[in-house]
């Protein structure tokens, strides 16, 4: 589709505003069809907080996309033609991206490599050796730039390869890697979720981690440890319905220790190349990989919070009724309108009057909470 430049600012502005996220920015645009009209609906449907709703102010998206225009990079929307296919699939897809590169690069089969950063030697070397047959193979290799495991797979395959970073667009990060990311955003594909001057977080990296599984119909982990970030990524392919790998490794070896538990909870052990490509070749959107973990909070007793909180929330109405229902355990929207007894719309909107008040926390697999 094509996006008139005042509509691309105000999607631009709807986003950054504060509490905005993926799943409340595209209930907004559904409920009223554009991101202007959305900003002007701001102030009211956010109306719960304590202190009143303003939307981010104008200027600093004009000095956002003068920065973006800077960096040499553009915008890509959700909606566009060019946004990546298995991207969009995701409830929690990005609505807007900033990259550099060939952006057709995301168009054709991936599978996104990860590991240690801490990786032994023969790890490196192995992941390389993987992703460089990989790219033969005619797979575009994604990764996220950290040290040890992921640079070693860019290398392997570049330049069929994508860089996804937690941080801006202009942000080289980790520094040792910034010849390597200027490479890979002038050859192959460098994509961003955060503004540009964004350094990066803790809590950015989770979101850089569900674009990287996000983009691929599978995720090879090399080496990990039992607590690795690249255990993330494997978790959250699991949660997309891709396919999910590991590389075993020694049992004496913590690093390896990730993997050989991603294996034994249901990932599919792989041990060369032709292994990943004939898993991916054959892949149907129906993985043979039943690597799961449930979701914190997920398995309560709802019949018990029923009874804790239905009470005095049986006597509220509408959006009321729904805040009292929600507590810091995560619990299922389905759950709220089923208990509410409020219409899925109602409750939806509840929650987003809610998130706009900086009251409501969202989960992945749809779970809530209060803040």
């Amino acid at each position: 589709m094509s996006l008139s430049q005042a509509e691309a600012f105000a999607r631009i502005r709807l986003l950054r505003s504060p509490n905005i996220g993926p799943v409340s920015y595209r209930q907004l645009l559904a409920r009223f069809g554009t991101a202007a009209d959305a900003i002007e609906a701001l102030p009211d449907l956010g109306s719960r907080g304590k202190t009143p709703y303003r939307p981010i102010a104008a200027d600093r998206i004009e000095r956002e996309i003068e920065a973006v225009r800077r960096a040499g990079a553009r915008y890509l929307f959700h909606d566009q033609p060019d946004y990546p296919a298995l991207l969009a699939e995701l409830d929690s897809a990005p609505p807007i991206v900033t990259c550099r590169g060939r952006l057709e690069l995301a168009s054709n089969p991936c599978v996104a490599m990860v590991g240690a950063r801490n990786a032994s030697a023969a790890a490196v070397k192995l992941a390389r050796d993987f992703a460089t047959e990989l790219s033969r193979a005619g797979l575009t290799v994604v990764s996220g730039l950290a040290r040890g495991i992921d640079g070693a797979a860019h290398e392997g395959a570049f330049p069929a390869t994508i860089g996804v970073i937690a941080s801006g667009i202009d942000i080289a990060y980790p520094p040792q890697h910034r010849d390597l990311q200027e490479r890979i955003a002038k050859e192959a594909l460098l994509i961003a979720e955060q503004p540009p001057g964004t350094e990066p977080r803790g809590r950015h990296f989770p979101s850089r981690n569900r674009i990287i599984a996000g983009l691929a119909s599978g995720t090879l982990v090399v080496e990990a440890a039992p607590k690795s970030g690249s255990l993330i990524t494997a978790r959250l392919a699991g949660e997309a319905g891709r396919e999910v790998m590991a590389i075993p490794g020694s049992p004496l070896d913590t690093r390896s220790h990730g993997c050989n538990q991603l294996i034994r909870d249901g990932a599919v052990l792989v041990t060369s190349p032709e292994d990943v490509v004939e898993l991916l070749e054959d892949f149907t959107g129906a993985p043979r990989s039943t690597y799961r973990v449930a979701e914190a909070g997920a398995a309560f007793d709802y019949d018990e919070l029923s009874k804790l909180q239905w009470g005095e929330a049986r006597e509220a109405e509408g959006g009321d009724k729904v805040a009292r229902l929600l507590t810091k355990a995560p619990i299922a929207v389905d759950e709220l309108i089923r208990q509410s007894g409020a219409s899925p719309a109602a409750v939806q909107m509840a929650l987003l009057e809610l998130e706009l008040a900086g009251e409501l926390e969202r989960h992945d697999g749809g779970m809530v909470s209060r803040v």
